[in-house]
């Protein structure tokens, strides 16, 4: 389907789950306490709510304002929400976008998991429930709907297990967790090592995703009531911290071939953070950072990937300072800042090199989610 002779492999396009999907595949010994998605006349309402339970104050689900991009997207998106957000409706937005192949995340489930006082095997159970629901909505075309597994990090051992089962029988290209701390245990703590391993051994890519809102304790916090300021920090705020406990925190060091994504919180600050994380260890490292061989920008350009959004104009001085080969693509359908339905056309418009558009646009990504190459449209012969 190449776009303007460019192939496209969007790193983080979203889903939006039905209402019922915990109701309908979660454990049967869970489903009294399954969370129930929240409807209104937001036809993107994310909110969730929880049986018997008090809410938590502190999360921000949805859009909790009436400003312009609202008012937006509740009229672009009105056809795909009467249409029940289906697998058909995602295949249709890829093809308007001129996408070939996508992997795809939650979007009431990027909250689901932040809630520091839940069970282990609610929330390992709730992660299963998610998967099997996003196995059945990849059926409808295999080669161009890719899943990324949800784990529970609650209990490492849950998370391994499921990190298994999303690689070996759902066929998941990658697993995903959320940046901010809900287990009170930062990533490079030894706790994580297991997991770390295990996805190694898989070659299953971990991507990290933030969003604007938590139950646990998030960055951007500090700004509520004005969601607009929170929702500016909150991503690369977070994601930076999580990047940091990779690289200053000796994970990568101490796993060559574990790959990791931080998506969804744009890519422009990375020079800043690598060079500044290359400093601390030149000053501290042989203190803090004792795995560290070398400095924290090389483990970098090995391991990692960064999403860029489609009209992010800053990555111009990101690739002159890294390169391209660090960075993927992403539309964030059918998300509120999503540039869609041009998101494609948005970033063709960039003024970067065709060489680094074909490489953000497909080859890094393919590279990292394995993926071979574009699939046959669906009915082909």
């Amino acid at each position: 389907m190449a776009k303007d002779g460019f192939r496209i492999l969007d790193s983080d396009m979203h889903i939006m789950e039905p209402h019922d999907l915990w109701l309908r595949y979660i454990d049967a010994e869970f489903k009294d306490q399954a969370p129930r998605g929240r409807a209104s006349e937001n036809i993107r309402d994310l909110g969730v709510d929880w049986p018997g339970d008090a809410p938590i104050g502190r999360v921000t689900s949805g859009t909790p304002h009436r400003g312009h991009n609202y008012e937006r997207n509740q009229l672009l998106y009105v056809d795909h929400a009467a249409r029940g957000w289906a697998p058909a409706v995602q295949l249709e937005a890829m093809d308007v976008e001129g996408i070939d192949v996508a992997v795809l995340f939650p979007t009431r489930g990027l909250n689901i998991l932040t809630r520091p006082t839940l069970e282990p095997r609610f929330a390992a159970a709730i992660a299963r429930a998610y998967n099997d629901w996003l196995y059945d909505f990849c059926q409808e075309d295999t080669g161009r709907l890719l899943g990324a597994g949800m784990i529970s990090v609650y209990n490492v051992e849950d998370a391994i297990a499921e990190a298994r089962r999303c690689a070996t029988e759902l066929g998941f290209k990658s697993v995903f967790v959320r940046s901010n701390i809900v287990n009170g245990k930062a990533w490079h703590d030894p706790y994580y090592e297991p997991l770390w391993d295990v996805l190694e051994e898989l070659g299953l890519p971990l991507g990290f995703h933030e969003a604007s809102g938590s139950s646990a304790p998030q960055v951007g916090e500090q700004f509520e009531p004005n969601f607009g300021l929170r929702r500016i920090y909150s991503q690369p705020f977070e994601q930076m911290l999580g990047l940091g406990s990779f690289l200053g925190g000796g994970i990568l060091a101490r796993h060559p071939d574990l790959r990791v994504a931080f998506l969804e919180a744009n890519c422009s600050w990375v020079p800043w953070l690598l060079w500044r994380t290359d400093e601390g260890f030149e000053r501290e490292g042989d203190i803090f950072m004792p795995d560290l061989k070398e400095l924290p920008s090389e483990y970098f350009k090995n391991q990692v990937v960064v999403s860029v959004e489609p009209d992010e104009l800053p990555v111009r001085h990101t690739i002159s300072e890294l390169g391209s080969s660090q960075l993927v693509f992403s539309t964030d359908y059918p998300h509120g800042d999503s540039k869609y339905p041009v998101a494609v056309e948005s970033f063709l418009e960039m003024p970067i090199s065709d060489d680094d558009k074909r490489k953000i646009l497909w080859d890094n990504c393919a590279k990292f989610y394995s993926v071979a190459g574009v699939p046959q449209p669906s009915g082909s012969a």
